[in-house]
């Protein structure tokens, strides 16, 4: 693992003298600086969108149909890292196992601090051995610093077993790009509040990991006119929801669709070609020939001699 940086060195450790008598502000003017701040994050991640652009299509060749996505974190970083991944499920149908995360500390750090466990490289590289991540593994390590040694560790050995990895951090040159194939740096300066990397930094790395997390479903095919359609329709909002989706994109009322979602045993992408007028094993043989693609399935028109 490369040497301890020094925090001086880091520009998130910063103290910036514009903020330097914030405790003495009046409360509406700090909020103010705090608001600039977080729209500072959002600018910051634009520069970083082409390295995004290219880890996602890399992340989409790579990860097939038994690939997991590899979260790797501590602190903040590891609690949005987490975040991100835990909604995948509910919102894209994205299977449960093929998701794992690597939270410093395990998930008891996910509501209070385990002392030392950012600092625990083993732990990070015996968990990606436990876990046999390999090649078809995609592995985001994300780290405000860019100098955890836990994330740095988990990056570092995925990336020896075959894993495609993906390095995030705040800070240019930090040892956690060095280490990822890709790397995403999101340049957010020195914070309002001196090394309070759950603000600026914490906010452009959310960003950062929904853009990446949308974007390879949406390469994958669980997108299609701007919709969910492979979202896991679990409660009474869920429902309607599925409903409409299916009425709008068939082009039907909400009777048929119910209807087809009820035939489809609640899969959207079935149940949306089942009410645009095919049977259902002809919609499952459809989606399965189009790799669950739901734009090809409906466009497909079979060759007649």
């Amino acid at each position: 693992m490369p040497d301890p940086v020094p925090p001086s060195s880091l520009s998130t450790e910063r103290v910036s003298p514009r903020y330097l008598d914030i405790d003495a502000w009046p409360i509406a003017d700090a909020l103010d600086a705090m608001l600039e701040g977080q729209m500072t994050a959002v600018a910051a991640v634009r520069p970083a969108l082409p390295a995004l652009a290219a880890a996602i299509d890399a992340a989409a060749v790579r990860i097939g149909t038994t690939g997991r996505l590899v979260y790797a974190g501590a602190g903040t970083s590891g609690r949005i890292a987490v975040q991100d991944g835990a909604e995948l499920p509910p919102t894209f149908g994205w299977p449960r196992e093929r998701l794992l995360f690597a939270m410093a500390g395990g998930f008891e750090a996910l509501t209070r601090s385990v002392e030392g466990a950012e600092d625990d490289e083993a732990a990070a590289t015996r968990l990606m051995s436990e876990a046999n991540v390999d090649s078809a593994d995609i592995l985001l390590g994300i780290a405000a610093s860019g100098t955890t040694p836990y994330t740095i560790a988990a990056v570092a050995t995925a990336r020896a077993r075959g894993a495609l990895t993906i390095g995030i951090a705040c800070n240019p040159g930090a040892p956690l790009l060095v280490a990822a194939e890709h790397q995403i740096l999101i340049a957010t300066g020195a914070e309002v509040i001196a090394g309070s990397t759950r603000m600026k930094a914490g906010t452009a790395q959310k960003i950062v990991l929904n853009l990446f997390s949308t974007g390879l479903m949406i390469k994958l095919g669980r997108v299609y006119k701007g919709r969910m359609v492979d979202m896991a329709a679990r409660n009474l909002k869920l429902d309607k929801r599925a409903i409409q989706m299916v009425a709008d994109l068939a082009g039907c009322d909400a009777a048929t669709a119910q209807a087809a979602l009820t035939s489809a045993t609640g899969n959207l992408k079935l149940a949306i070609l089942v009410a645009s007028g095919h049977e259902l094993a002809a919609a499952q043989s459809l989606i399965a020939l189009h790799s669950g693609n739901l734009r090809k399935a409906l466009a497909f028109r079979p060759v007649r001699n």
